[in-house]
């Protein structure tokens, strides 16, 4: 998974797998999400992120504790 913000077109895109974008459906204004050939979600888009977002150049990932244990790469 890939975060990308573009400060040129106020855009912010995550991406969740590396894949060919088949189709793409405005769900709502200035949020876009493409599909895979599959038919599965590949990246979702926002555009004037800057006016949704309060930092769109800074985030926070965090993983929610589960029972499993899992490793985090860094």
């Amino acid at each position: 998974m890939k975060i990308i913000y573009d400060p040129q077109t106020d855009s912010l895109t995550l991406i969740l797998r590396e894949m060919a974008v088949k189709e793409s459906d405005e769900i709502r204004e200035g949020l876009i999400v493409d599909y895979g050939e599959d038919n599965k979600i590949v990246a979702i888009e926002m555009l004037d992120a800057s006016e949704n977002i309060s930092e769109p150049q800074a985030f926070l990932y965090e993983i929610k504790k589960q029972k499993a244990a899992h490793k985090a790469i860094a």
